[in-house]
């Protein structure tokens, strides 16, 4: 089992820390809410910051596998 991060896009907020801070993981969809859309373009440390950091933690892990 592997985890890897997901955007509860119906809470974001399109605040854009994450995109800002971790873009090689986050980006902005056609809606202009975030989604997690490489999970290996940051260590986990990193992502959990971002996770720790949204304002309306609609960023969490999921479960893979």
């Amino acid at each position: 089992m592997f985890r890897v991060p997901f955007v509860k896009k119906e809470d974001c907020i399109s605040c854009g820390m994450c995109v800002e801070n971790r873009p090689a993981v986050f980006r902005f969809d056609a809606d202009n809410k975030a989604e997690a859309y490489d999970p290996n373009g940051a260590d986990e440390a990193s992502i959990q910051s971002i996770i720790d950091s949204c304002p309306v933690s609609c960023i969490y892990w999921e479960e893979k596998g």
